[in-house]
């Protein structure tokens, strides 16, 4: 039987290089289409969503690992450094969508392609897995 925490851990690592590869072409397509304006909106927007994920992942790993660590415990530690990637994340995303709104420096359009990289890539992590027909997945009795 497969580790399942593995399985996961694959499929974290796809989205995060799905979310950069697709941010990067997305980029590269407005560029030729429409601009550098356009094509610098979508690889910010990309470049945040992929570090609003990987905080994501490494403030969940982390949170996960201190509370296996200290399961005994009465009462649990959680490093200062992992509320500040956990919550950071947030300040930070909202910190330069505010500046790039309130000043118009990129469009707003191509920043909001940027930041649905995500969730392409996740979509394309779903149709891998389904394509793969969950393979690894079955549990022998």
């Amino acid at each position: 039987m497969a580790n399942p925490d593995s399985l996961y851990e694959g499929a974290e690592r796809r989205i995060e290089l799905l979310t950069f590869t697709l941010g990067l072409a997305g980029a590269a397509f407005a560029g030729v289409r429409w601009g550098w304006r356009p094509a610098a909106g979508v690889a910010v927007g990309a470049a945040l969503t992929w570090l609003n994920f990987r905080w994501l992942r490494q403030g969940v790993g982390a949170l996960v690992a201190v509370s296996t660590a200290q399961a005994g415990s009465d009462q649990a530690r959680v490093p200062k450094r992992v509320y500040l990637k956990f919550f950071g994340r947030f300040a930070l995303l909202l910190l330069v969508v505010y500046v790039i709104l309130s000043r118009s420096l990129l469009p707003v359009a191509a920043i909001l392609s940027g930041l649905f990289a995500v969730v392409a890539a996740v979509m394309v992590e779903l149709i891998f897995e389904l394509a793969r027909g969950g393979r690894g997945t079955e549990s022998r009795t």
